[in-house]
């Protein structure tokens, strides 16, 4: 499962870039119950969501030129500048190249062979969220993709990572694993094939406690409904949503776990 040890290759940090901070805070202060701290004025509008005092994710005003508003999920890395190089030589593209986040950490944005967007992070004072896997956090992450094989490979080069295939009604579905560690404890993510019309992307999935609830929280405040709930069997009941700016995001109802 997705946790705050975070090893190499794991999701570690979470951020949105938006069109109007202001609005897309408040968003999902009503879906989710979040809190908005600037990181103040050095920070250029950047700043973080907590849930109970405990950074979930993060906001900032969108930077790149022609960027629609989005999810960006980054993983850990011992070295930014080694594993944006990589991604060049793998066949991927470097969108912003490694920089110094003041004495917070080092990253990257990036773009893997199949057009999806990824960041990493080099950890310095700041080492990650500081909560995942619980209501209204972080608690799994999917790789929608062209080429769900080559996109494999691709990250095995990059992060070590392990996968194990999954039946899905409908599809195939890989489930993915850090390299370190039991592989089932280590799942932080999937990946699926591309469905007709949608974009190659990771998408955030946040655990919630009602799933139907916050879908209509999502509505109720501009949101709009991409896949409608449902259930899944042995996962639980999940939805694909987007925020008032189009950004994807996806919220699951994990099922309880049985008693022995």
């Amino acid at each position: 499962m997705l946790t705050t040890d975070f090893v190499t290759g794991a999701p570690n940090w979470l951020d949105l870039g938006s069109p109007d901070t202001e609005a897309t805070a408040a968003f999902y202060g009503s879906v989710f119950g979040w809190d908005f701290r600037s990181a103040g004025p050095e920070a250029g509008g950047y700043g973080f969501f907590q849930k109970d005092g405990r950074t979930v994710a993060a906001l900032g005003p969108l930077t790149e030129e022609g960027a629609n508003a989005a999810w960006t999920v980054y993983f850990r890395t011992p070295d930014a500048d080694a594993t944006a190089k990589a991604t060049e030589q793998g066949g991927g593209t470097v969108r912003v190249e490694p920089f110094d986040v003041m004495d917070a950490g080092r990253m990257a944005c990036l773009t893997d062979p199949g057009g999806a967007e990824f960041a990493v992070w080099q950890p310095g004072s700041v080492k990650g969220l500081e909560a995942a896997s619980e209501p209204d956090t972080l608690c799994w992450t999917e790789l929608h993709s062209p080429d769900p094989e080559a996109a494999q490979a691709f990250y095995r080069s990059l992060f070590g990572w392990r996968s194990e295939r999954m039946a899905v009604p409908g599809m195939t579905y890989t489930v993915l694993s850090s390299a370190e560690g039991d592989q089932q404890d280590a799942t932080f993510g999937g990946v699926a094939p591309l469905e007709d019309g949608n974009e190659p992307r990771w998408l955030p999935y946040f655990a919630v406690e009602d799933a139907d609830a916050a879908v209509a929280r999502t509505v109720d405040h501009g949101g709009t409904v991409l896949m409608p709930a449902m259930d899944t069997p042995d996962i639980g009941r999940m939805a694909w949503l987007a925020d008032p700016f189009g950004a994807p995001f996806a919220v699951i109802e994990p099922k309880p776990p049985q008693s022995p």
